[in-house]
């Protein structure tokens, strides 16, 4: 659903920190203590969820002829209109770069408590850089990073900035912060160092017609005279596209999934959201290939996954702006390291490969400015001048005007809607997302996932890529989890219903995970019956200092409410235990997350097994059986 939902009626949540005290809710049981010993001060923030009233939401940049952000026009001046008819303006508001706004409070948490509720204010922009090293060849990482540390050495103050890094997966490699010598120092040190792509060819332009032509004269100059030389070269080259498109396909997977993630974690952070993507390669499509013996063998249709990436961005109000870190680029057939040998023997080649090279490059540029369309960003090709681009990125994502209107068109039959903004200036420039798909709001804004996250991994399901290691927490659901352990006993076995990996031996520490969650971010369809049915799915997954899963811990509940008890049920909390097993010895991390099944929103985070493993157990329980005691579980002797 392509369209930002807003309720009228304001209502508060007050947790632990952020709910209010844990009660015992429909299919779950009564969290634990710790959660009325996080209660919060009467300073502390507040957050907001609305309800009840639709709204489309539309974040407008406005500029002049010298590309200048416009400011204190009014919403008189603006026009909007939704598949060509006047929509009423509901909302407006300006927003200009200036000084940070404060930061509210951070939520204060007792020993064992943790949320994935992100910090940030609640005005002004935020800003992303993305490094994608996936998409890009080495010798352009090197030119991005150079150009990256010149913009930070300039860095407007004020400027609220993160930094996360693309391989096969995404990593989150400073959080936001207005400190550019911070910043500096991560694309200075190790995590912000260039890292070669599994998947493409790491020359300056990467994977570009003409590059295998090297290979192919060996090929030819082996073969001679052999008179089936022309279908071996013929099939070698089938094969060599069928491998680069599998590569690319992949490049497509990693890439859809890390812009779901970005997108999901930033869900609950409010205002504009600058995404400043530096890459290589978009590789968002692929064409059929009339040369190949089979034209239709690399063929990948990714429309689905794109349509849903931009449709999270959207809702997230997350404006996208894609940067070539290639820069200004000429024909690799042209380049110096071309013999042109292969050339000589067909001169038909070098004229397919250039018309090959400019149907690439015009498809890459064509994704990257679909993409700033949707989303309201804007793309920068063909450039060499990097720092200028963000700079200009920055500016234009933070001077912007929000604007707010309920459609006339109450049917929500999953159509795109297009908008239309219009200003009633001479020769002004406008930039905003072009249209959102009209799905029902009361129905499932997503495909139902399967139950297990972790089967089928040749399925996409945002849940696993949510638990991945080192992944960014991701916010659709906020919610607190409680973790300590069970008893100060160890254990032979691992704990009832725990999926341990093979060789994985004891003895084991058992800890508890309570969820705490407000039923409000669930949704709870009424049935013909009048029954609300809520499904939630629970997810805990001990990682080892690699990154390798040890064990996985999942359940979920199907609580039907009916409805004399539903506003009653409303205002508690969901509640949810889970019971993992850690091994008592070495370095162990928790990944927790939750998930609502019907719509597919879904929260997690991540916390070290150490910043737990020495609190007070959980309750004094006799071992159970096979169970042994560690000298320093021991009570000491009186």
């Amino acid at each position: 659903m392509n369209r930002k939902l807003i309720r009228c009626c304001a209502i508060a949540l007050v947790s632990s920190p952020l709910f209010a005290p844990a009660q015992a809710a429909p299919g779950g049981t009564q969290v634990a203590p710790a959660a009325a010993q996080a209660s919060p001060a009467a300073d502390e923030p507040k957050t907001t969820l609305r309800a009840n009233a639709d709204l489309v939401l539309v974040d407008v940049v406005a500029s002049d002829e010298k590309q200048n952000p416009m400011h204190q026009l009014t919403s008189g001046d603006f026009t909007i209109l939704e598949d060509g008819k006047p929509q009423t303006v509901k909302i407006f508001e300006e927003h200009a770069a200036g000084p940070p706004p404060k930061m509210p409070p951070a939520p204060k948490f007792g020993p064992g408590v943790f949320t994935n509720f992100s910090q940030a204010p609640e005005t002004g922009s935020l800003n992303i850089l993305l490094l994608d090293k996936l998409n890009t060849p080495m010798n352009a990482q090197t030119v991005v990073r150079d150009q990256v540390l010149k913009y930070l050495k300039e860095t407007p103050p004020g400027t609220r900035m993160a930094i996360f890094s693309l391989s096969t997966d995404l990593k989150l490699l400073q959080g936001f912060t207005s400190d550019p010598e911070l910043l500096r120092a991560i694309v200075m040190g190790k995590k912000g160092s260039q890292g070669a792509s599994p998947l493409m060819n790491n020359a300056m332009k990467g994977d570009q017609p003409g590059d295998d032509d090297a290979m192919m004269e060996a090929t030819t100059d082996a073969l001679g005279n052999d008179p089936n030389a022309a279908t071996i070269i013929a099939d070698l080259q089938q094969f060599e596209a069928q491998q680069q498109a599998f590569q690319i396909e992949l490049r497509q997977r990693y890439t859809l999934d890390a812009l779901n993630q970005l997108a999901r974690y930033m869900s609950n952070l409010p205002g504009r959201k600058n995404l400043i993507w530096f890459s290589g390669s978009f590789p968002i499509s692929i064409l059929p290939d009339p040369d190949l013996q089979n034209p239709f063998a690399i063929v990948s249709s990714a429309e689905d996954e794109f349509r849903e990436t931009v449709d999270l961005l959207s809702r997230s109000q997350v404006a996208v702006y894609p940067i070539d870190a290639r820069g200004l680029m000429t024909e690799p057939m042209a380049d110096v390291s071309q013999s042109g040998r292969a050339y000589a023997n067909n001169s038909g080649t070098f004229a397919k490969n250039d018309t090959k090279f400019f149907q690439k490059t015009a498809e890459e540029h064509g994704t990257m400015q679909q993409m700033a369309a949707a989303t309201g960003g804007k793309a920068f090709v063909n450039t060499n001048g990097l720092k200028e681009a963000i700079e200009n990125a920055v500016e234009a994502g933070s001077n912007y005007y929000t604007i707010g209107y309920t459609p006339v068109n109450r049917d929500w039959n999953g159509q795109f809607r297009k908008i239309t903004v219009k200003v009633d200036k001479p020769r002004v420039a406008l930039a905003y997302r072009r249209g959102y798909f009209a799905d029902d709001p009361d129905k499932p804004a997503h495909k139902n996932a399967p139950e297990n996250a972790l089967s089928n991994a040749t399925q996409y399901d945002p849940m696993r890529a949510a638990m991945m290691r080192g992944a960014p927490d991701p916010t659709e659901l906020i919610f607190v989890a409680m973790v300590r352990p069970s008893s100060g006993a160890t254990e032979d076995a691992a704990a009832e219903g725990n999926q341990m990996a093979k060789k994985v031996n004891g003895p084991f520490r058992r800890y508890t995970v309570s969820f705490l969650a407000n039923p409000r971010q669930v949704h709870c369809a009424a049935g013909p019956d009048g029954v609300h049915h809520c499904a939630l799915q629970f997810l805990t997954i001990v990682y080892d200092a690699d990154g390798t899963i040890v064990n996985v811990q999942t359940n979920g509940i199907n609580a039907g409410i009916t409805e004399a008890n539903f506003a009653s049920a409303m205002g508690r909390n969901f509640s949810f235990r889970q019971q993992i097993s850690v091994p008592a010895k070495g370095e162990y991390y928790l990944r927790i997350g939750m998930r609502d099944l019907t719509t597919g929103n879904l929260g997690a985070l991540e916390l070290p097994v150490a910043a737990v493993s020495k609190l007070p157990p959980e309750a004094e329980e006799a071992p159970a059986r096979g169970a042994t005691q560690s000298p320093a579980d021991k009570p000491a002797a009186k």
